[in-house]
């Protein structure tokens, strides 16, 4: 039983590997003049769903502020847009489970986006996202055995800001597109675990100046919203 058991580990952490892939370092789907303004996330009244690893506001505050950085920080357009996202509830496998249970990470967010040079919300109410960990060889074994805390928050933080740009992608007329516009390429990538390295911003010199970032960031982001 043991060999057996120690095989399927071996078999699931082959298959992990063979999954680590991203698409970051793919030519970003276009969006029309979109360009990333202000990137705000707020973690004030996250909720921690039990048997979970604790993960503070901070904590999750910064790793999202990052995967929205990498994500949308590739659009060089011509307009900036503010990007608001309310962590809203998470569960981070823990370590020491059985491998019976497999207990599996999720993340549930609120997105938001202004236009930026008129300071107009463009969404009538906050697009609630809930993201669990992909499908792979962790599945089998939990990932609180093979992960540590860190690379859970990258990966899920990672497929929230996707399903944000899926959303974005959904809603071409905000970014001076016609409605029901389709890119001639594929529209959505595989859904990933991993996150790639931080890629080299775009030319500053031909980007727009966000304004300043408001005095309460905080109310930007509806913690409440519906779907």
């Amino acid at each position: 039983m043991r060999a057996l058991r120690l095989t399927a580990l071996c078999l699931g952490l082959a298959f992990i590997a063979a999954c680590q892939k991203n698409d970051l370092k793919e030519p970003p789907v276009p969006l029309g003049n979109f360009a990333l303004g202000l990137n705000i996330v707020v973690a004030d009244n996250v909720q921690k769903v039990p048997i979970s690893r604790n993960a503070t506001p901070d904590e999750w505050e910064t790793v999202m502020k990052t995967a929205v950085a990498d994500r949308f920080g590739r659009y060089n357009g011509t307009k900036l847009y503010n990007v608001g996202i309310s962590v809203d509830g998470y569960a981070l496998a823990p370590p020491g489970i059985p491998v019976v249970a497999a207990p599996k990470s999720v993340l549930v967010v609120t997105a938001n986006i202004w236009d930026d040079a008129s300071q107009t919300k463009l969404n009538p109410e906050g697009k609630q996202i809930t993201v669990f960990e992909s499908l792979s060889g962790e599945t089998f074994i939990g990932t609180g055995i093979t992960r540590t805390k860190e690379q859970q928050m990258e990966a899920l933080s990672y497929n929230a800001v996707k399903r944000v740009e899926e959303w974005l992608l959904d809603n071409p007329e905000w970014f001076g597109l016609p409605p029901g516009y389709k890119p001639s390429g594929p529209r959505k990538a595989p859904e990933f675990d991993m996150t790639a390295p931080a890629l080299p911003p775009a030319d500053a010199g031909s980007r727009p100046v966000p304004r300043p970032v408001p005095e309460s960031a905080t109310g930007l982001v509806p913690v409440t919203a519906g779907n």
